[in-house]
């Protein structure tokens, strides 16, 4: 038999229930865990949604010198792919080696040291803002290109569909699969479907024609080196295809067991579906002579001012399908909402990482704690912030996001693989100095052979990634992604920063040879305004404790209060001292710290315990009316060392809000084993009139 554990008043507001759902407990974890086929959509779909816009801006950037220009297209597609290849190959070796969650940062920081490890998770958490920007920029974008009438509203649906997938998200990571699945399937279908169908017809002799191609384009005026900077700028862009595919990495403690095979099945069909996706996207944009310009009023004919550009996407699937037909409407709603939830991948990977990062103590230790739904929900949050500040501040332009995307993915690529290649010969010097595991050495061999084809792989992953850094820093520097270069060096510096800070916390408080145990004396002291039930409450508790002292404290900053509580005082016959001490300046903290400081002085060092009495409240507005003063005389209180502070709640009618029941019992009557018959209307006719003092 199992009961709820929850306190009384700890249920979810009924709009926190309605959005996110029912709070689940720690045990159902592993339930929350992901199969392969939720995880792809989960964890993929930033790498296969980049196809949509990847060989977009491959061809943009060529375009600038003009439509001959296009030539190079194909070559720079090649050297894409073969990238990607070998980075799915790297971090399939990454996963085996760190599957803890750490990624490029475990990697970095365990192989590299401290700071190589805090650049590489701060160009990630910068790019996994990024890629919710890009992302979502880019799912307007061919939203627009569908109904051009929403123009006006780029920002302002950027931002409400940054809000939606953090609810999503925020609901848990298993109802956030069921949501994204359907539609990444869709949009890998259609895109497949798509590109068979228009290459289909280019072989049948019906190549499918862009809207764009009857538009002349104006090129720049290009110098040799010019030329090659400006192919590099190309091959940078269309790296843009490569984003995401370190966020399986990331994410392996999400998966089901076996979890490093099903982490590296899943790298190993994003890649290969993001291979076949953008390759076939690029010819048939070529077959279908796309001509997208990165300034729409360098197309000759082309009305820039009162038409926006139609997407690579959208002129493919128009001239495939037709204009206007269902399969365009199809292949546009898969493509917006696969890049919508693209963003989802960020918002898997940047809580991960978080969490990583504060339990390394780089970050602060709320993004370590699990939300109702079993997620990191304080790192989402922050996500959704950072990416929505980003989305005002460009207006959702993804033309100038994209060149200070992929800068941070690239800076991770690199230092990873680097910390990958110092793992595995590390590895190997400590396997040929180890003596083997069986009698014929066989696991110690195949050990090192493993560790030889990891060294191979990841040395060729560190060449092509460090080389790419380069070519995107050089080309993408002038074009804004010189901001990314900033942003990263601060993080990592305040990282750094956490982290001393928290070493210093830790070694202050840590137990020592000199702690003794044991005071000299013990005293209680209860703080009394008026002779209310709170306050009466307040005394039978530090009666019960049975302290050597009890004494009740009254500031007195009214000559005529003090004299008709110690006439009250008197009339009770309340069996503990009381103590004016006088406030000539009406001041209440520092009155009962001198008092303590007078008492210690005379009677030796005590451990003294404050008793404030503290209403709980059912009304959000009630917190502005009452306990203002004993909130502020224990936070001043507690600055005094061998002070401890002790809050005693008295529940307010309001209170049922929360508790759901009104009576309550006086001061004793739980404790004594008696009934609490006293309904709360008694309550109220029996309080003496007037505000209440300390307590409010």
């Amino acid at each position: 038999m199992t009961t709820d554990s929850r306190e009384p008043g700890a249920e979810s507001p009924i709009a926190k229930r309605l959005l996110l759902g029912d709070p689940l407990t720690s045990e159902k974890l592993d339930e929350q865990l992901l199969p392969k086929k939720m995880a792809l959509p989960i964890f993929a779909s930033d790498a296969l949604s980049s196809v949509a816009y990847a060989p977009q801006e491959l061809l943009m950037i060529l375009l600038i010198g003009g439509t001959a220009f296009l030539a190079f297209s194909p070559w720079v597609a090649t050297a894409v792919v073969i990238l990607l290849i070998v980075v799915v190959a790297s971090y399939r070796q990454l996963i085996k080696a760190y599957p803890s969650g750490g990624g490029d940062y475990e990697v970095a920081s365990k192989n590299l040291g401290e700071v190589p490890g805090v650049v590489v998770a701060s160009a990630l958490l910068v790019d996994y803002v990024l890629t919710v920007a890009v992302s979502v920029s880019s799912g307007v974008d061919n939203i627009i290109s569908a109904v051009p009438e929403l123009n006006p509203l780029r920002v302002e649906l950027a931002i409400g569909f940054v809000i939606l997938i953090v609810i999503v998200n925020l609901r848990g990571v298993r109802e956030a699969s069921l949501v994204f699945a359907i539609p990444t399937y869709i949009f890998i279908g259609s895109v497949i479907v798509m590109v068979l169908v228009g290459l289909t017809r280019t072989a049948l002799g019906d190549a499918p024609v862009a809207s764009s191609a009857q538009y002349g384009v104006e090129p720049e005026s290009l110098t040799q080196v010019a030329v090659i900077l400006l192919v590099l700028r190309a091959f940078s862009s269309g790296c843009s295809a490569l984003t995401g595919v370190e966020a399986v990495s990331n994410g392996v403690p999400a998966f089901r067991r076996p979890k490093v095979r099903n982490a590296q099945t899943t790298l190993t069909l994003m890649g290969g579906i993001a291979i076949l996706m953008f390759a076939g996207l690029t010819v048939l944009a070529l077959v279908a002579n796309v001509h997208y310009a990165e300034n729409p009023c360098h197309l000759i004919g082309f009305d820039c001012e009162n038409t926006p550009q139609p997407s690579l996407m959208a002129q493919v699937s128009a001239a495939t399908f037709g204009m206007g037909s269902i399969p365009f409407y199809i292949v546009q709603a898969a493509t917006a909402c696969v890049l919508l939830l693209a963003a989802n991948t960020a918002f898997n990977g940047f809580p991960l990482l978080g969490s990583v990062l504060a339990r390394d103590g780089y970050a602060p230790k709320a993004l370590n704690t699990r939300g109702d739904r079993l997620v990191f929900s304080n790192g989402m949050i922050i996500l959704g912030i950072a990416a929505i500040g980003v989305l005002v501040v460009y207006q959702a332009d993804l033309t100038t996001l994209i060149q200070l995307y992929i800068i941070g993915v690239f800076v991770s690529f690199s230092l990873g693989q680097v910390g990958m290649v110092r793992h595995w010969r590390r590895t190997l010097r400590e396997l040929h100095v180890a003596p083997p595991d069986d009698e014929d050495g066989t696991r110690t061999a195949e050990e090192r052979r493993s560790a030889r084809t990891g060294l191979v792989i990841n040395s060729v992953g560190a060449a092509m990634t460090v080389s790419v850094l380069v070519i995107v820093t050089v080309t993408k520097f002038t074009h804004g992604a010189w901001l990314v270069f900033i942003a990263i060096p601060i993080l990592a510096t305040l990282m750094i920063g956490v982290h001393r800070y928290y070493r210093d916390v830790e070694a202050e408080i840590e137990p020592d040879d000199q702690t003794r145990f044991g005071a000299e004396g013990d005293v209680a002291i209860v703080l009394v305004g008026k002779l209310q039930k709170p306050v009466i409450k307040a005394l039978d508790y530090a009666l019960a404790a049975r302290h050597e002292h009890t004494l009740a404290v009254h500031i007195a900053v009214s000559q005529a209060e003090s004299d008709l509580l110690q006439k009250q005082w008197a009339e009770h016959d309340i069996p503990v001292q009381l103590v004016i001490v006088e406030s000539p300046y009406r001041t209440f903290a520092s009155p009962v710290a001198q008092f303590i400081k007078q008492w210690r002085e005379k009677h030796g060092s005590s451990v003294v315990t404050v008793y404030l009495p503290q209403y709980i409240v059912g009304h959000w507005w009630e917190s502005f009316l009452h306990n203002r003063r004993a909130r502020r005389i224990a936070n001043q209180l507690m600055l005094v060392h061998g002070v401890s502070i002790t809050l005693v709640p008295w529940l307010l009618d309001s209170s049922e809000l929360i508790y759901g029941r009104r009576s309550r019992p006086l001061p004793g009557q739980e404790r004594a084993g008696l009934p609490s018959a006293q309904p709360a209307h008694h309550q109220r006719a029996t309080r003496p009139a007037g505000p209440p003092d300390v307590a409010s």
